[in-house]
């Protein structure tokens, strides 16, 4: 019997179940690249050329380890558009008897494997993920009963399990999360050393071109430095333990204008390709505490990223769609600003985020959460259109980290499913942990006026508008009481500035 696996462009991984299964030299490993999987949303350019030079890449090295490899390109004069048309045309010149599949990263695509068999008229074999520590399976016993997640408990049963950062039963260090210790504002000094850069080699010099050519997604693709092989993904790894995990900590909260990763790995997007390990990862970080090369608070809140957000996201994801995608709790009427894909805005901390999205497609966390993310929300930006604008612009985003994170994290759509409170803030968060205010034409420190910052009068008005929505959320109490002892004067200024905002936001 002779199978085709099928490997799709985040599964670039030897420990993949369906290429553990594959017998070498006598299955059909085929690659794909499509045009649908390329084009469903408007792709970060540099995203679509680092999923295809690692794709080559990774079916090169396979090539040489004695494995039957199959490579579709991708021919914009092809009729080959999903992946059930590339194994379609594959079954017309090959003698196929079965399918491998492993749980692919996205809903959509499921669908379109759970059709396969149908479609290609021959038995097809889904395995599960399980690169992924915690199965959809345990994912959801855990969840069972409970009428809240909350990704704390679920991060300690994770440590338990894996054995990161444990003392026998209990936490190293004495505590399960050393948050409280990474909030601070950096100031210039340490200076960060930044992600390590590769050059493009003749592989990814031909997919820039094709990429280039064919595609006019958001950003750029100048300055392609990604690790798009197993091995520089390695040194990646090792050059961020060295240089900047000793930092991370402290300052991963923080953001300065002309910095755009400071302390930040850039690691996300190797991981959610496939070309490093979880776990490989976080043994490193460990290993680097454990050796005294780096401080707890930087390991934990390192490794808590991976084993816990990231896990718990992929667990919420499959449980709960594919009805998920359609919750919106605020009932939000908004588009979203046209400035969002250009960066084209007065906004400097808006503007500095999108130019650096827009450059190497990727931000970190608090600038998506705390910048993009909670204008988006206090403006009252429809969920599906900013959700798909997340899914498009990073190139570590794919839908079961991004949905959730951005309709459940950043918007507050679910409710508040595993969110505790909406991450709404004014101006003042913005100054706190950045220099953003300083050259900014806005005024931080006022709320009304054509001069005010603009998050100051629509983080209120956000608070007055959703005011019975939120009104049984405990952790609002306090912010809906201080709405509630405004001067009925400023109350009303503060909403005509906010009407203003909301119908000349292109403007800002």
């Amino acid at each position: 019997m002779t199978r085709a696996v099928l490997i799709t462009g985040d599964q670039l991984s030897e420990s993949l179940a369906s290429l553990r299964a594959a017998e070498r030299g006598v299955d059909h490993i085929v690659f794909a690249e499509v045009s649908r999987e390329a084009s469903y949303v408007p792709h970060h350019v540099k995203k679509i050329a680092l999923i295809f030079s690692a794709m080559r890449h990774f079916a090169s090295s396979l090539e040489d380890e004695g494995h039957r490899v199959f490579y579709h390109r991708f021919d914009p004069d092809s009729d080959i558009e999903s992946f059930t048309d590339a194994l379609r045309a594959h079954c017309a010149e090959h003698e196929i008897d079965e399918i491998l599949l492993t749980w692919p990263g996205e809903w959509r695509v499921l669908d379109e494997f759970r059709k396969m068999e149908g479609a290609l008229d021959r038995p097809v074999v889904l395995l599960d993920d399980d690169r992924f520590l915690c199965s959809t399976d345990e994912f959801a016993d855990w969840a069972e009963g409970r009428k809240t997640l909350r990704m704390e408990f679920f991060y300690r049963e994770m440590r338990r399990r894996t054995g990161l950062l444990m003392d026998g039963d209990a936490p190293a260090g004495g505590d399960w999360n050393f948050d409280e210790q990474n909030r601070e504002k950096w100031t210039g000094e340490p200076e960060p050393s930044g992600p390590m850069s590769f050059s493009p080699d003749a592989v990814t010099s031909e997919v820039l071109e094709l990429v280039a050519s064919h595609f006019d997604g958001f950003g750029e693709l100048d300055g392609f430095d990604y690790a798009v092989t197993r091995g520089q993904a390695r040194r990646a790894l090792a050059h961020f333990v060295r240089h900047d995990l000793p930092g991370f900590g402290r300052y991963q909260d923080a953001m300065s204008a002309g910095e755009d990763y400071l302390f930040h790995s850039r690691l996300s997007m190797y991981i959610n390709l496939g070309i490093l390990d979880p776990m490989e990862v976080c043994r490193a970080v460990e290993q680097a505490w454990k050796d005294d090369e780096a401080p707890i608070n930087s390991v934990e809140g390192f490794i808590r990223q991976v084993i816990g957000w990231r896990e718990f996201m992929r667990g919420v994801y499959w449980l709960k769609m594919p009805e998920y995608a359609s919750e919106d709790f605020f009932g939000n009427d908004r588009p979203l600003p046209d400035w969002y894909w250009s960066g084209k805005t007065r906004m400097r901390c808006l503007a500095e985020t999108i130019d650096g999205t827009r450059r190497n497609a990727y931000a970190h966390h608090i600038q998506r959460l705390m910048i993009t993310g909670n204008f988006a929300l206090i403006l009252g930006v429809k969920v599906p259109e900013i959700c798909d604008w997340y899914l498009s612009v990073y190139a570590d985003a794919y839908d079961w980290v991004t949905l959730p994170n951005t309709l459940g994290m950043v918007m507050f759509a679910d409710g508040g499913l595993f969110a505790s409170k909406p991450y709404a803030a004014s101006g003042k968060y913005v100054q706190r942990m950045s220099d953003y205010c300083a050259d900014c034409p806005y005024d931080v420190g006022q709320r009304t006026g054509s001069d005010a910052c603009p998050f100051n009068a629509l983080y209120w008005d956000f608070l007055a508008r959703n005011r019975e929505r939120l009104s049984d959320n405990h952790r609002m109490q306090m912010m809906l009481k201080n709405v509630e002892r405004l001067d009925p004067g400023e109350k009303a200024a503060i909403t005509r500035r906010a009407n203003w905002i909301r119908d000349h936001v292109e403007e800002l």
